[in-house]
């Protein structure tokens, strides 16, 4: 069944499901920003909207648009920044 996430009083929302391809969310983030940790490896594809990322160990903010994906290891911490709604998919492996 579907499991629903809130975090940052509401501004980030995602539901989480499985398929062929493992465990993933597909959730929306209010314009703000925001950091997030990993427990596992995570693929974040930006689905509508865009978001300012700032990978781990990277000083400089790199914008991710519609149908890009980038890539956080397990165990890191890593900033977003959104100005608008945006939507993602976050596959867990």
């Amino acid at each position: 069944m579907f499991e629903t996430n809130e975090y940052f009083d509401g501004k980030v929302k995602s539901i989480a499901f499985e398929n062929e391809d493992g465990r993933a969310t597909i959730g929306v983030m209010a314009p703000g920003e925001y950091a997030f940790g990993t427990s596992t490896v995570e693929y974040m594809t930006v689905i509508s909207g865009e978001m300012s990322v700032l990978l781990p160990d990277k000083t400089d903010w790199k914008t991710y648009k519609v149908n890009e994906t980038f890539k956080i290891e397990k165990d890191k911490r890593f900033g977003v920044k959104t100005t608008q709604d945006t939507s993602y998919k976050c596959l867990y492996k």
